[in-house]
């Protein structure tokens, strides 16, 4: 049994991947454990779990309750039931603060994404955090990352080296393409909010995408292919790159992972699944 740590921002962490994620863990007989930046137990982005606020009405107090589009874009029924489940766990309730983690009390590191920018750039922007997955990353213990939690990892700085810990590795994140489509429909259905899906906006004089997941995560790496997407002659890309559909504990092929070495990465709650149960297996 493989101690694993998981570090959440106080608030607005994407539910699927966290959730999912724990599940999948401690059925595999791993001890979850959770890192949060004041030793309080986080909160999801709890329009990933209600769905409300991502119609066109979403603004309006009663209507907001009739989500539309919210339903296709929220978590889904399994992920919302491991979340429920996942928050009544003693060790979600009672999590480490993030500066009283010892690296060394665990052999293994989970990093959950999510893009609300009220409370994710704390958590991506944290030297503490930064310093801990380079610790991980410098002991070759593994580490889990999944849609924006590439986004930290890219910006953790290996002691041994100088340079990103994703230097050298091949990883998969969050997509221009899912971030931009996610984006476009935010932009008209939550028009009142259009960045809602863009944690980092592009600044004056930067190309569209410059501060996507997918480029910043590309330039702290050694070579741009190291950037991995599904290859256009995997028989199942249309499953893997509609953003409709969501993989299963017993269906993989809507999923795109990608493993190097002691290091696992996915690109957004559909890769949930098959994510978490490949890191579970590097565990062993």
């Amino acid at each position: 049994m493989a101690r694993v740590l998981i570090l959440l921002p106080a608030r607005d962490f994407d539910p699927s991947e966290a959730a999912l994620s724990w599940r999948v863990l401690t059925n595999t007989r791993h001890a979850v454990h959770f890192a949060t930046p004041d030793g309080r137990a986080a909160i999801a982005d709890d329009m990933m779990l209600t769905g409300q606020g991502l119609d066109p009405w979403g603004a309006i107090p009663l209507l907001r309750n009739l989500p539309l589009i919210g339903r296709l874009m929220r978590a889904n029924r399994e992920a919302r039931k491991a979340y429920a489940e996942m928050i009544a766990d003693p060790n979600y309730l009672a999590p480490q603060r993030w500066d009283a983690v010892d690296p060394a009390a665990y052999n293994g590191l989970l990093l959950p994404g999510g893009h609300r920018a009220r409370g994710m750039r704390d958590y991506l922007e944290s030297e503490i955090l930064q310093r801990l997955v380079a610790h991980f990353f410098d002991a070759q213990k593994p580490v889990a990352a999944i849609c924006h939690g590439v986004l930290l990892a890219a910006r953790s700085i290996s002691k041994r080296t100088g340079r990103s810990v994703l230097w050298g590795y091949q990883t998969t994140a969050l997509t221009w393409a899912f971030e931009r489509s996610a984006w476009s429909v935010a932009r008209i259905t939550r028009f009142w909010d259009p960045n809602y899906y863009r944690t980092y906006l592009e600044q004056a004089g930067q190309p569209e995408g410059f501060m996507s997941v997918q480029q910043e995560v590309t330039r702290a790496l050694a070579r741009a292919e190291d950037f991995r997407d599904v290859p256009r002659d995997d028989p199942d890309y249309r499953r893997k790159t509609s953003g409709l559909v969501r993989d299963t504990m017993d269906d993989a092929t809507p999923a795109f992972v990608v493993r190097d070495r002691n290091y696992v990465s996915a690109r957004w709650p559909g890769d949930a699944h098959t994510f978490a149960k490949t890191f579970a297996g590097l565990l062993k």
